[in-house]
């Protein structure tokens, strides 16, 4: 079905009609259209202004789904049909709890508390039941919201609603995978998949569980299963053109994936479109996680102050700026910055799945800093986590993380087995910038075991990775490293020594240094020291005199 003015038989109906058949066709925005129409003219009976609220909610018209299913629950109540009152009340609320909006939420629930009081046992007393459940295990207590939706679930399959076995079904896999029990939870989040897949959940509910099981697997770092039902997501919203409540959360996913993948123009293409489509008259508190996620395209690709804006928005929404803004920091030389930054966030954050993501940044930056005892540390929480998550990522992240470790403690042959491993895991992931890292890893080791031939290697096809994807910061981290003399270096300065004073002459401080070429703070420390006893200077500027006579930079 295409809009409303197309030619065959539907063309010579009327917007009553039309809009009924657009519903069932899932055009919502011509349905929401047609049916308004005819509602300004004429007051829809209540059955089509149940129809014309749901159109209005999948074609992310909220307001005006709001004011028509509250004008559909005055009409229920009217008509003194109590429990239809009573579901549009969860309806509401429902909406308004999936868009982040608690408060109003719970307030549509109470009052569908106090519709139902005297309807005795009824399937939507089991709706307010399930969503209060929701509430109770978002707000910290999924232990005690599994037996409700437990409960729940028969209740559905006794008054055969299909939905709310659904969605209850939903929550009981949510609370195993919030207490811990990650395999078991997803074996009732597959089944739940099943079930939408096969198109036994109505729109309004299908949304939400895919949204909230891909959530599920990327909290669970379960890569595998949320790209396939990422990829389902997108099959879903793309046979629905007009569909925009689902869409901005299934365009995040995509490009948390794609960015993975390396493919960052799409993925950036992704974001941007998920800012459009989640900011607006009513925005989704997946908004600042969009703006996140464009945030770290723009700082992986060197556009440091595009991604400063979007750090800043993404805070603006209610989705911390960390570990990215951390990152872009350390990316800008402003190491102090970022090793206090990051010290905070690291020490704030407890969840588990959080401290996954902070923890690798956390490394980085503190390898950067000379403190090798707290990257040490961290490396090791982050292989136990790995161990406790039993997944692929976390243990490609963990082997990266210790791999730099090692090496930056001095011991490059340990480190050749970590990072080995890790470049493994992520090639099997298809993650190429993560694997083009590691690589930069092997050919500093390789290097500082005099391993030449296998570092050029090594780091040649980390730049051939870093080139196609237009990482521009690694690129430049690179040129630093593999830059050669054409000449032998003179005054008897060793490889390492000359890529020391290149640094030196562009104006990095140690710092900067250790962080450009995987060092410690103290170990680039000794290097300054030992060339400028050997060129015979005292100050970083008569040094960078030095190297600009001798035709080393």
């Amino acid at each position: 079905m295409a809009a409303s003015g197309h030619n065959g038989p539907m063309a010579m109906t009327g917007p009553l009609e039309r809009g009924r058949a657009a519903f069932a066709e899932r055009w919502w925005g011509v349905a929401c259209t047609e049916l308004a129409a005819v509602d300004a003219a004429t007051p829809l009976d209540l059955d089509d202004l149940e129809l014309f609220a749901l159109a209005a909610y999948l074609s992310g018209q909220d307001e005006v789904c709001t004011r028509v299913w509250t004008r559909a629950h005055r009409g229920a109540l009217v008509r003194g049909d109590r429990r239809r009152a009573a579901r549009h009340a969860v309806l509401i609320g429902a909406g308004l709890m999936f868009r982040g909006e608690g408060a109003p939420a719970m307030g549509w629930f109470a009052r569908c508390a106090r519709v139902l009081e005297g309807c005795g046992e009824c399937a939507e007393g089991a709706w307010l039941r399930t969503w209060q459940a929701f509430a109770q295990m978002w707000g910290g207590d999924p232990a005690g919201a599994e037996s409700v939706f437990a409960d729940s679930v028969g209740a559905g399959e006794g008054f055969g609603d299909l939905d709310l076995v659904t969605m209850s079904r939903l929550g009981e896999g949510m609370c195993r995978v919030l207490r811990g029990q990650g395999p078991a939870g997803v074996v009732v989040l597959d089944e739940v998949m099943a079930g939408v897949i096969a198109g036994e959940v109505s729109p309004m509910y299908a949304g939400m569980v895919y949204c909230t099981v891909i959530a599920a697997c990327a909290d669970l770092f379960d890569l595998r299963r949320a790209r396939e039902w990422t990829a389902a997501l997108t099959r879903w919203c793309d046979a629905q053109p007009e569909l925009v409540p689902f869409r901005g959360n299934c365009l995040v996913h995509r490009c948390e994936l794609m960015q993975l993948q390396g493919a960052w123009r799409d993925a950036q293409e992704a974001a941007e479109q998920a800012c459009d489509l989640l900011s607006g008259p009513v925005s989704w508190d997946t908004l600042g996680s969009a703006y996140y996620q464009l945030g770290e395209l723009q700082r992986l690709r060197g556009e440091f102050t595009a991604a400063e804006e979007s750090y800043r928005k993404a805070d603006e929404a209610g989705r911390p700026p960390e570990p990215g803004l951390a990152l872009l920091r350390l990316a800008q030389g402003r190491l102090d910055v970022a090793s206090t930054v990051i010290r905070r966030v690291a020490a704030e954050s407890e969840d588990p799945p959080l401290r996954s993501r902070v923890l690798p940044a956390y490394v980085e930056i503190m390898i950067a800093a000379g403190d090798l005892p707290s990257a040490r540390a961290a490396a090791d929480e982050l292989t136990r986590l790995a161990a406790a998550f039993d997944a692929a990522y976390l243990d490609a992240v963990a082997a990266s993380a210790v791999g730099a470790v090692l090496l930056a403690e001095g011991d490059p042959g340990a480190a050749l087995r970590k990072l080995r491993r890790a470049a493994s895991v992520w090639r099997e992931l298809d993650a190429p910038r993560e694997t083009a890292r590691v690589r930069v890893l092997l050919g500093l080791a390789c290097r500082a075991l005099d391993d030449t031939e296998t570092s050029t290697m090594e780091l040649r096809g980390a730049r051939t990775v870093f080139e196609r994807l237009g990482a521009t910061p690694d690129i430049e981290r690179l040129d630093a490293l593999t830059r050669q003399p054409h000449e032998p270096a003179p005054d008897g300065l060793t490889g390492r020594e000359v890529e020391v004073l290149r640094l030196i002459a562009t104006g990095r401080t140690n710092r900067a240094i250790a962080s450009t070429l995987g060092l410690s703070e103290k170990t680039v420390a000794r290097h300054v020291s030992n060339c400028f006893s050997k060129i015979g200077v005292a100050s970083r500027a008569a040094a960078t005199a030095y190297a600009y006579e001798h035709a080393l930079v």
